[in-house]
């Protein structure tokens, strides 16, 4: 038996009283290819950008909980107000939208998608509280 073989092998337990520890069966593989488990993960910059809206409507008051996700097509960072409800808001990745649409999106509670581009930074855009006008003295 090769070195490399011996995590998908193992000893048998004896079954009817004799010792047959030198019984060796082969088990299923453990994993698969890693081809198999590429999944779709933010990169630091994108990463970046997102804690960075999230701080600020953590410090409003808005929200209080977040949920990140990688899947095999998307990733997704979810905002929460409370962690036993749904997510409000879900930022998803989606890189085989990317020459269509945009890989990037925000996505309503609802299922509505609010705002979906090719870049980050302009999605979260939606996230910007409007201006206000301010009576002056």
């Amino acid at each position: 038996m090769a070195e490399d073989d011996s995590h998908i092998y193992a000893v048998q337990p004896p079954d009817d009283g004799q010792d047959r520890s030198d019984t060796v069966i082969p088990l299923a593989p453990s994993r698969q290819s890693r081809q198999d488990f590429v999944m779709v993960r933010f990169d630091r910059r994108e990463l970046d950008q997102i804690l960075r809206i999230y701080s600020l409507m953590v410090g409003a008051g808005e929200w209080r909980d977040y949920a990140i996700d990688h899947l095999k097509d998307r990733a997704v960072f979810s905002v929460f107000r409370r962690s036993s409800e749904v997510p409000l808001y879900r930022i998803e990745k989606t890189p085989k939208l990317a020459r269509r649409q945009g890989a990037f999106s925000v996505v309503a509670a609802s299922g509505m998608v609010l705002k979906r581009g090719h870049e980050l930074a302009n999605v979260l855009k939606v996230f910007d509280k409007p201006l206000r006008v301010v009576a002056s003295n």
